[in-house]
């Protein structure tokens, strides 16, 4: 029932360290729609709409004006990953009414911005990269993009913001990043974490060399009240998916 759309920042060259972090692992804007449904305070042929953008430190500021002055709402501003650079941004938003006019809205808002609005050109990789290892110790299949391999973990309890039921492609859902170098690979995502699972997937990260980048809330009316715990670790994928498969572990997770 969700409608999305993402714009990857590729206009960003962003590393952490001596790795380059793809547009896809974690430099990638998004937008979801989803109609009312039954359970919500929401107009019937109301859509609500919600997401985050990438963004450099110097378009964070149009950015909000933006949003305030099309009476859309910000909803969070922070970091994702540490030790990058260029530093980049994350700004979450949400809006009520209209689909089609929250559309323009958050074009008029993605324009301010050096975000591009043509689909990136496809990786033609000379080998895929064998991700059996880590797809063995999580156990099911990822999404397979290029040199990345992508997952969401849905929570088993009913999401709700503003009274709004939300599925997991909603931004309800763990998602964890793998991109491949060499024989290495970088990890990111964010877990989505009721308040009593946040000490005990941090100690299962930290644990496992696996680096806690950011702790905070995307939504302001969520219930249960949720935690994004954001991560990054390069390494040994096979080890790195262990580390996680024990943080995933302490969490209410399909």
């Amino acid at each position: 029932g969700v409608f999305k759309i993402t714009f990857p920042r590729s206009d960003l060259k962003v590393r952490v360290d001596d790795f380059s972090v793809a547009p896809g692992l974690a430099l990638t804007s998004w937008i979801g729609f989803i109609k009312a449904n039954n359970n919500s305070m929401m107009i019937d042929d109301q859509t609500m709409m919600m997401g985050d953008l990438v963004l450099l430190d110097n378009e964070v500021a149009l950015v909000i004006s933006k949003i305030v002055s099309l009476n859309l709402e910000v909803t969070a501003l922070h970091n994702h990953i540490l030790g990058e650079t260029p530093t980049v941004k994350y700004v979450h938003f949400s809006g009520k009414g209209d689909a089609v006019k929250l559309a323009g809205a958050i074009m008029a808002v993605i324009s301010v911005t050096g975000t591009p609005l043509t689909a990136p050109q496809a990786q033609n990789l000379a080998a895929k990269p064998d991700w059996s290892k880590v797809e063995a110790v999580l156990g099911l299949s990822g999404k397979q993009n290029g040199n990345l391999l992508q997952y969401g973990f849905p929570r088993l309890e009913k999401l709700t913001e503003s009274d709004m039921e939300l599925p997991p492609y909603m931004g309800m859902a763990t998602g964890i990043n793998f991109q491949m170098d060499g024989n290495k690979a970088a990890i990111t995502g964010d877990f989505v974490l009721l308040a009593d699972e946040v000490n005990p997937v941090v100690k299962a990260l930290t644990e496992n060399g696996i680096a806690v980048t950011a702790i905070h809330n995307h939504m302001l009316y969520d219930n249960p009240r949720l935690f994004m715990m954001h991560f990054w670790a390069v390494g040994d994928p096979e080890k790195l998916a262990k580390g996680l498969k024990a943080a995933l572990e302490k969490t209410n997770s399909k």
